[in-house]
């Protein structure tokens, strides 16, 4: 397939609403890939580069591109592949220089479509709509095979680019492959929001009610002696956490992966501010002093599988009958299981009094849907926060002169794929906070005018409000009310964002204050 072929689907999906549309779209295309480029063009047309960044920042980007576009395209995705692979090998001094060089040699042969989509890919601006649900739903078109079946291999692959390969290549019993693998971890389930107990358990029925920690996400492999434990994002962090990889080398099981959080809890019990617990975290130096300083505490939710048994399709209850059965006394999370309103009420204010965040109430006949935001888990917390992407920047005045300020925030759109503008907010915002959104909204700036610096939307911010109101002046409708910063969330990614889909769900059940 040809680079402008599929700058060509890009922008059609791009074009249309229609999530239905987008699938067809996308799935017309992956029947046309040669079974070498399958892994290529699905990792281009959810934005993303198969070997992932490779040193090419937006000036740098923006600048190669000023080079005239040929008339006629002839570039095809391996060639564009190998051009980037050896663009991404250059090291060494002189290094920049000669990237920029090599990537103006790629542009000069590419058309004026074909230089966009690729200038949008390389700064990560590429927003068609082919997020991972849509490009799901297109998988299962084109293989003809039921979504579902497509959606779990991608979860537990981490990436779609293997799982499409596979299915194209071998059709459906190419699907096998992806199961759960010790020590290869699985994205974490996620939850939706819910805006009391009540309407918790009206939709979920009788459930499990368990403390939601402000800490950090852990999901632990454990196979004899070898224990590995891994973020939400997936990556290696068993440096960061002696304590835990010591006490599970003594727990009485041999295979287990768990899912759960850590955190840093002060003499009394309760909880250190989330910022506090991350400072344990990245750190490779001083890791035995930080330990001594900021000790952790892990406590488990899940158990995903134990002694050769893969529990993901289990039920809730399944899953943590055979978590509490292998861990020691005081490692799993407080929970309840209850239907009544009133006792989940008061488990509410339970959990609030000892300082955490709030609850989760989940389904207990629900599987393990890894990856997933959906709504067998609900969290409840008094004080409405939202996961939003960063869209831009204005800067600041008085004594904020130089400083990158007032934010615009976007929630993810999961028909068309794109953000959509919810408000801007400058409150909330320490000196400390400032000074380093500015270091990393400059760092991702794709574009400005006079005031404002627009940014490659990958910065996930926490942010507090009090209430959602209708407003014509945003592109979805509502704004919210005395937004504020609570912080930023660099452990979640943009695709991890809350949707307008919720914001209008909270909006409708009371949110607007």
């Amino acid at each position: 397939m040809g680079l402008d072929e599929l700058a060509a689907v890009s922008g059609a999906a791009a074009a249309t609403r229609s999530r239905n549309r987008k699938a067809q779209l996308l799935a017309e295309a992956l029947r046309r890939m040669a079974p070498a480029e399958v892994e290529i063009g699905v990792s281009y047309l959810v934005g993303t580069l198969p070997q992932g960044r490779i040193g090419l920042g937006p000036a740098l980007v923006h600048g190669a591109a000023q080079v005239e576009p040929v008339a006629h395209a002839s570039l095809s995705l391996a060639e564009v592949q190998a051009a980037l692979e050896r663009i991404a090998a250059i090291g060494g001094p002189g290094s920049a220089t000669a990237r920029r060089r090599q990537l103006a040699d790629l542009f000069r042969r590419s058309t004026a479509a074909e230089q966009a989509f690729l200038a949008k890919l390389l700064v990560g601006e590429l927003r068609q709509g082919a997020l991972e649900g849509v490009l799901v739903d297109a998988l299962a078109r084109a293989a003809r095979v039921p979504a579902e079946a497509v959606r779990r291999a991608v979860m537990l692959a981490g990436t779609p680019a293997p799982v499409a390969h596979a299915l194209l290549s071998e059709g459906a019993g190419g699907l096998a492959r992806f199961a759960l693998t010790l020590f290869d971890p699985v994205r974490p389930m996620l939850a939706q929001t819910a805006s009391d107990p009540k309407s918790a358990l009206d939709a979920l029925g009788e459930a499990a009610l368990e403390y939601k920690l402000d800490g950090v996400r852990v999901q632990l492999h454990k196979d004899g002696d070898r224990i590995r434990v891994f973020s939400r994002r997936m990556n290696d962090i068993s440096a960061s956490v002696p304590e835990l990889v010591e006490a599970a080398g003594r727990w009485p099981v041999d295979r287990v992966v768990l899912d759960g959080e850590a955190i840093a809890l002060r003499d009394d019990g309760t909880p250190q501010p989330f910022q506090v617990t991350m400072r344990r975290f990245g750190r490779k130096a001083d890791v035995e002093a930080m330990r001594a300083q900021l000790p952790l505490t892990t406590l488990f939710f899940d158990c995903l599988h134990r002694d050769g048994d893969d529990l993901l399709d289990r039920p809730l209850a399944e899953r943590s009958a055979a978590g509490v059965e292998v861990l020691p006394d005081g490692l799993w999370i407080p929970r309840l299981v209850t239907a009544d309103a009133a006792q989940a009420e008061a488990f509410l204010e339970q959990a609030l009094a000892r300082g955490h965040e709030g609850v989760l109430a989940k389904s207990l006949q629900a599987p393990y849907a890894a990856g997933s935001r959906g709504s067998a888990w609900l969290k409840i917390k008094p004080a409405h926060t939202l996961d939003l992407v960063v869209l831009a920047a204005e800067w600041g005045s008085g004594r904020r002169q130089g400083w990158l300020s007032n934010l615009h925030l976007g929630a993810r759109d999961a028909t068309s794929g794109g953000l959509v503008m919810l408000g801007k907010t400058f409150k909330g915002l320490t000196d400390v906070m400032l000074q380093w959104q500015t270091e990393q909204l400059l760092a991702r700036e794709i574009g400005r005018d006079r005031h404002t610096v627009y940014v490659r939307p990958d910065l996930v911010v926490e942010i507090a409000f009090d209430g959602i109101q209708a407003s014509s002046r945003y592109p979805g409708g509502l704004a919210l009310r005395f937004a504020r910063v609570k912080r930023y969330r660099d452990d979640k990614r943009s695709e991890d964002a809350d949707t307008i889909d919720m914001v209008r769900a909270l909006y409708k059940g009371g949110a607007g204050g």
